[in-house]
């Protein structure tokens, strides 16, 4: 199933902009989320209104959300479309997948503002792009379009935008109608693998995808796809 967030501001709860089932994640069908929004960032008019204790809750819980999303079962895809910066760009840098409009603008910019990134900017940014550009945008607090965004990688697609507005959140729709049909667990344990085996050395990343292969193995859509292959015929996966 697919199921579009729409974020209006990337503290606050989400809201579903609409989505093709009610089931519960963690059923047996693939779940794939783009999280879509009219996303700048933190308000910081709201924010210079807080005292020094309320800035610390509310950067809390704006990280909190991030890792909420990072740690999000199925694949999500972050689809830009205007603006992303600061709050915005840490939102889909928490996303496994990023897609941007052409013309769109996305930067960690809170070194313009005396502050610095503090909802995962500061160490998602580099394992994306490594440490040294990492670095060089943080310290910059330089904005780049979705087209130089790709070039760097920070993207996995860019597109020129449409007279709806709305090119990065279509391709996005488009990218994961592709991983919706691939077996559910498959595809979940993929992500769990790829996710946990980069934060160690490569000898345990072996070791974590040897488990999640393992897991992987008594599945009935393990059994259908080696099944469908031989009988030339596209699998029917259950999620089982």
């Amino acid at each position: 199933m697919l199921r579009v967030l729409c974020l209006l501001r990337p503290w606050r709860p989400l809201r579903a902009r609409g989505c093709a089932s009610d089931g519960a994640v963690g059923g047996s069908e693939i779940q794939v989320r783009a999280l879509a929004g009219p996303d700048q960032g933190a308000d910081l008019k709201e924010r210079e209104q807080m005292s020094e204790a309320e800035v610390g809750v509310f950067v809390q819980r704006l990280r909190g959300l991030m890792n909420d999303i990072a740690a999000f079962p199925a694949p999500t895809i972050a689809a830009m479309d205007g603006f992303a910066l600061g709050g915005g760009l840490e939102l889909a840098l928490a996303c496994d997948l990023r897609v941007a409009a052409s013309s769109a603008i996305m930067g960690l910019i809170e070194t313009t503002r005396g502050l610095l990134p503090g909802a995962g900017g500061t160490q998602r940014l580099p394992r994306c792009l490594g440490v040294a550009l990492a670095k060089e945008l943080i310290f910059t607090g330089r904005r780049l379009s979705g087209t130089e965004a790709h070039a760097l990688g920070l993207v996995n697609h860019a597109v020129a935008q449409n007279e709806e507005g709305d090119a990065a959140y279509q391709r996005a729709r488009a990218l994961a109608q592709e991983i919706l049909p691939q077996a559910p667990i498959a595809v979940r344990l993929g992500k769990v693998a790829i996710d946990r085996g980069m934060e160690v050395d490569i000898a345990s990343g072996m070791a974590i995808e040897g488990m999640c292969y393992a897991q992987n193995i008594p599945t009935r859509d393990r059994l259908e796809g080696m099944a469908a292959f031989r009988e030339k015929r596209p699998p029917k996966f259950v999620g089982k």
